[in-house]
């Protein structure tokens, strides 16, 4: 089943504390020179139309990235810099967001010359735009189940790896496959930096990815969640992101820039971070 298109809910507020957290671990990792193996193993259609009938059914941007730069002028986190001048190269004549880059674009934009980038993407109609994407950017893309295709990768030849993981989990064996992947990943390579996406659900689903992990070989789990303060009866209620070998320092980082949006006239949810699995 493939019927999942991010371009309703690209911007929303999930995808602020996702890209957040990964322009963060990247400009932390891309302290040191030496090479990055960056993969994306969903990387959906890599830019989005904010203005689009898609994104305008769910309107989620709104409350979303629109928010967060309707107040931009007042977050004093140096590390919200580089994500502000990302999304002004992509608005560069609007005062507000029309178009905001998926993962992909986010990831390429910071690439080096030693860095690689590997996209992955599953769904024919994202896959097809995101290689029209990736020709101009000399991007690769592999329109390849991500999880297995991961596997695939490792170890990787550059000397770091930086890997997210963020499928729709539409499908419920989505959370238990991820799980397995990131266990079998870290055996393959246990120095690579691991990012996982998750929703939080009413019904309570993303639980069986936590405990499987909390259960795994994998060591030095840091977990982010953000919760809608007023939250739907029904559907996602809050955004997760797992993320394993951060860069020292990261969680003091991560926690100032979300503290920051999770006010109720920006994102209006609440933020916490915590150690899922410790070292």
């Amino acid at each position: 089943m493939l019927s999942y298109l991010h371009a309703f809910h690209a911007g929303n507020f999930a995808d602020v504390q996702k890209h957040a957290a990964l322009t963060l671990v990247l400009s932390m990792m891309q302290a040191k020179p030496s090479g990055i193996a960056c993969i994306d193993t969903h990387a959906g259609s890599a830019v989005y139309d904010l203005d689009s009938d898609r994104a305008r059914k769910t309107a989620e941007a709104d409350s979303g990235v629109r928010r967060i730069w309707s107040v931009r002028d007042r977050l004093r986190s140096p590390d919200w810099q580089p994500m502000l001048e990302v999304l002004a190269d992509y608005n560069p004549s609007s005062t507000e967001l029309s178009r905001y880059p998926g993962s992909p674009a986010w990831f390429a934009h910071f690439l080096r010359p030693a860095d690689t980038f590997t996209a992955f993407e599953l769904h024919p109609a994202e896959g097809a735009q995101l290689s029209d994407w990736a020709r101009a950017e000399g991007v690769r893309v592999r329109q390849e189940d991500g999880l297995k295709g991961l596997l695939k990768q490792l170890p990787p030849r550059q000397p770091r790896l930086l890997v997210l993981l963020d499928p729709s989990y539409e499908i419920k064996s989505d959370y238990q496959d991820v799980a397995s992947t990131l266990a079998k990943s870290w055996k393959k390579c246990r120095h690579g930096v691991y990012l996982i996406w998750y929703p939080i659900l009413t019904s309570g689903l993303q639980q069986g990815l936590l405990d499987a992990v909390q259960q795994g070989p994998v060591r030095k789990v840091l977990r982010s969640e953000v919760r809608l303060l007023q939250p739907p009866e029904r559907g996602m209620i809050g955004s997760g992101m797992l993320m394993i070998n951060p860069p020292w320092g990261l969680s003091e980082r991560l926690s100032v820039m979300m503290d920051e949006v999770s006010s109720a006239d920006a994102l209006g949810a609440d933020h916490q971070l915590e150690w899922l699995v410790p070292e």
